[in-house]
């Protein structure tokens, strides 16, 4: 497929998809009035080719392309390896040290009843 224009590294989050995938970047922006930095992030659809096959955790290097679908104007050009973040904690699950925390209410203590003298 022809490839122009703009080229970028993210992660893939998402693969669930038929030959899409979701990449996510960081980005940095200016924010004049405070004179300051903000992070912003991008997400984008991306077709992913077969010979690729990129899979949820991957660094990927994406291509600009004339629109493929609605959404998809990107191609995966390369796999670039495995995010560090996605190895750890899928390490740390397989040896049982890692758990997702469920979330938890706290709870009421019952009132101390009042005695009143008349």
């Amino acid at each position: 497929m022809k490839t122009h224009g703009r080229v970028f590294t993210g992660t893939v989050l998402s693969a669930k998809m038929t030959n899409t995938v979701t990449v996510e970047w960081d980005r940095v922006r200016y924010v004049a009035k405070y004179e300051r930095y903000e992070k912003r992030r991008t997400r984008v659809k991306a077709h992913n080719p077969k010979e690729i096959d990129a899979k949820k955790g991957d660094i990927v290097r994406i291509m600009e392309t004339k629109p493929i679908s609605k959404t998809k104007h990107f191609i995966i050009v390369e796999k670039l390896g495995k995010a560090k973040l996605f190895e750890t904690k899928q390490e740390l699950r397989d040896e049982g040290k890692y758990k997702e925390q469920p979330k938890v209410e706290a709870k009421k203590e019952p009132e101390a009843p009042t005695e009143e003298k008349a």
